[in-house]
């Protein structure tokens, strides 16, 4: 049994660690607030975009942007979405192994990465992956320039044909208990057949003009909203894990607690004994 100094001390220790874990619990909830509320008011412009890109692009011939060329995918890009700091349960370790199952389905000596966070980067770079470029202490100054940036860089290669095809990896907000992780396809430019019934719309001052106008801001916005929602998903995630280790803290320090008073009575009913011998030996 450990000694009543040992008990006190473990115990301060892990009250000490409760309250870390209790302050990053409330740091990562107001930043959720903020992220979340970014996050929402970006959705409604990325889907009326992709809705106005699905409704568009069964008409119009490829031919006329070269973004929209389609070739044989020899050589693919995977653009991973992760975080800079740790400390949010699985939120990491998910997107890593997503991104090395859908690695090794395509091939390694064909893929290349881009990483987004430092931890993405950290793991990959000890591995030998093949990283185009890397952007660590990024989520400290997030702002829709890193992903205009982001999205210079993958579309000028893909117009140079250093890459046939990219995918973006990334955690989807679904509510601050659950976050999905998604592998999105960017480029080459896909589309959904748009079931609705067709209106009588006219476009000016044509369909091809304002595909060409808005292929640009989609695949903007669409980069953006990667972000966004894996911004949101690090709070969330790093808010219900901090959470659950305060509680943790909790549950062991009440344990240590009733170990400590167990070992504290045995050692005062110890001395009384003690005490009673003596007095006894005494008295004989």
């Amino acid at each position: 049994m450990a000694s009543l100094k040992d008990l006190r001390n473990k115990i301060k220790s892990i009250k000490s660690i409760q309250q870390v874990t209790n302050a990053m619990k409330m740091v990562a909830a107001a930043k959720l607030r903020k992220s979340q509320e970014d996050m929402e008011k970006a959705r409604p412009y990325t889907y009326a975009i992709e809705d106005m890109i699905n409704h568009l692009m069964p008409d119009i011939d490829r031919s006329v942007l070269k973004i929209l060329e389609k070739r044989e995918v020899k050589k693919k890009l995977f653009l991973v979405v992760s975080a800079d700091r740790g400390m949010a349960g699985a939120f990491n370790s998910n997107i890593i192994k997503k991104t090395e199952q859908q690695v090794l389905e395509f091939g390694s000596s064909n893929s290349s990465l881009i990483c987004i966070g430092k931890k993405a980067h950290d793991y990959f770079k000890r591995r030998d992956y093949e990283i185009v470029d890397s952007y660590r202490d990024f989520w400290n100054t997030l702002d829709i320039s890193n992903a205009l940036k982001i999205g210079e860089l993958i579309i000028s290669k893909y117009l140079n044909k250093e890459i046939d095809a990219v995918e973006v990896i990334y955690n989807e907000f679904i509510s601050v208990a659950s976050q999905k992780i998604i592998c999105k396809s960017f480029l080459p430019i896909t589309y959904e057949v748009d079931d609705k019934e067709s209106c009588d719309l006219l476009y000016e001052p044509s369909k091809e003009e304002v595909v060409k106008t808005l292929i640009p801001k989609h695949l903007n916005v669409q980069l953006w909203q990667f972000l966004l929602e894996s911004n949101a998903s690090e709070q969330a995630a790093r808010m219900v894990a901090m959470e659950n280790a305060t509680e943790n803290a909790g549950e062991m320090i009440s344990d240590l607690s009733i170990e400590y008073n167990k070992a504290r009575q045995a050692a005062i009913t110890t001395e009384i004994i003690e005490i009673v011998s003596g007095a006894n030996a005494l008295e004989g």
